[in-house]
């Protein structure tokens, strides 16, 4: 099932290097048979001013949230988009996106949860294809397919929910990902910004989504999202990923936490796939949630 591995030497050095492409294995693969290349964004237009050759775009709220819940549609709602899309349950699937693949890692996250066999992320995203000037197109996406299983979501493995993070969150390995300011307790939720370089997941609907309190969850430790990234957006060496993360446990229960979830997301694929850390998952309710709950346990300082 799937296509074979990117070769690239320097996806060796991860735990599990079949989980990431180069921009150069995608474009010679690109139009392939059992190839489908998935762009998520943050910002919606981008895709239509032109995106990999074939890409297909899923929208993270609009395609996989669910109307009326804050959660990610079923099995059989997920079934039907995979069909409208024209992916099948044998397709290997790449996904890319903007803002340093923040939200296209969130979406391969929620492939994940419905166990998709292959899915994987290019390596630097959509700035890195475009920094490498290559083409770009403004096909339609293929025609729909039929025949995606109706698999029961996993929510279990790599996901958390608020329940169990109030109860345990003394023996959770806790990292948020934050602005410093938003951590210590300065302000509510971060800037609606950006056209800028820093990675934000306040990016459209999370953006703007205010809280009643500020702070963090007790014990948790603030680490930057661009700390696991070079400037060209692509992800750090092995061994620079292990040094940011040499002060925290390997084998320790670990939960990543952001405001909405995509950058709890983000570095749920980094300490999962690429550091093969085995219990970790990711609280995507966030500090949306934590910080609008009544009687929630909040720390301030850093």
């Amino acid at each position: 099932m799937g296509i074979e591995l990117d070769p690239s030497p320097n996806l060796r050095q991860y735990a599990h290097p079949g989980k990431l492409v180069t921009s150069s294995w995608l474009g010679a693969k690109l139009g392939g048979p059992g190839l489908k290349v998935v762009e998520s964004d943050s910002d919606p237009i981008l895709y239509n001013i032109g995106h990999l050759p074939t890409a297909i775009r899923i929208d993270l709220h609009e395609d996989l949230g669910d109307p009326v819940t804050r959660d990610f549609l079923d099995g059989e709602a997920f079934a039907r988009l995979m069909d409208a899309k024209g992916i099948t349950r044998d397709d290997t699937v790449v996904v890319y996106g903007d803002d340093s693949n923040l939200w296209a890692s969130y979406t391969l996250w929620v492939f994940e949860l419905f166990g998709h066999p292959d899915v994987r992320l290019l390596d630097g995203g959509r700035e890195a294809w475009m920094q490498d000037e290559r083409e770009t197109s403004y096909d339609a996406p293929p025609a729909p397919t039929s025949g995606y299983p109706v698999v029961e979501r996993d929510d279990t493995s790599h996901r958390i929910f608020v329940d169990e993070v109030r109860a345990r969150h003394d023996a959770l390995q806790l990292i948020d990902l934050r602005d410093a300011e938003d951590f210590i307790g300065v302000r509510r939720h971060g800037p609606a910004d950006t056209a800028d370089d820093e990675a934000s997941d306040n990016a459209t609907t999370g953006r703007d989504i205010p809280v009643c309190r500020a702070g963090h969850i007790p014990g948790a430790v603030n680490l930057p999202q661009r700390s696991t990234l070079h400037p060209n957006h692509r992800f750090r060496t092995r061994d620079e990923l292990d040094e940011v993360f040499s002060a925290l446990d390997p084998s320790g229960a670990t939960v990543s936490y952001c405001h909405a979830g995509e950058r709890a997301a983000h570095l749920w694929f980094v300490l999962h796939h690429l550091l093969g850390w085995e219990d970790v998952r990711a609280y995507d309710g966030s500090w949306v949630e934590w910080g609008n709950m009544v009687r929630m346990p909040i720390a301030t300082g850093g």
